[in-house]
């Protein structure tokens, strides 16, 4: 006796259970070919007309949506996440350069009125002290 695969085997089921509807056999003729009892035969029939229906229901139309990987979604948003704070961090770093470099042009300018100053008083005093 030859030895089927899964699916061949149940092609040959399905066949016979086709024929048997269809009216070109009988059960007990399909029964027989199939090596089963009749009441055998009829559970086979009923399991495979009741998954005929089940895959002819109407389901949701479209593509079935991915399934949700938990785990690489907690790690887009922790990546979402790190990417604002990184960019948060690189422009707090511009303001405290602008800063750094506002502070500097206020010092120099200071120095520079304060080495104004100065210049007019030591100016003052050499016009003071010719006099």
């Amino acid at each position: 006796m030859v030895k089927m695969d899964d699916s061949a085997l149940a092609r040959k089921r399905a066949l016979v259970i086709m024929k048997v509807r269809s009216g070109r056999m009988t059960a007990t003729e399909g029964a027989r070919e199939l090596g089963v009892s009749r009441k055998t035969y009829y559970q086979w029939e009923k399991r495979a007309l009741s998954g005929l229906m089940d895959a002819l229901k109407n389901g949701a139309s479209g593509r079935p949506s991915k399934p949700v990987n938990t785990e690489e979604e907690r790690l887009r948003e922790q990546v979402k996440a790190l990417e604002e704070e990184l960019e948060f961090t690189r422009e707090m770093m511009k303001l405290r350069e602008l800063v750094r470099d506002l502070e500097e042009i206020e010092a120099r300018e200071r120095r520079d009125r304060i080495e104004a100053k100065k210049k007019a008083s030591q100016k003052q005093r050499r016009r003071s002290s010719k006099k």
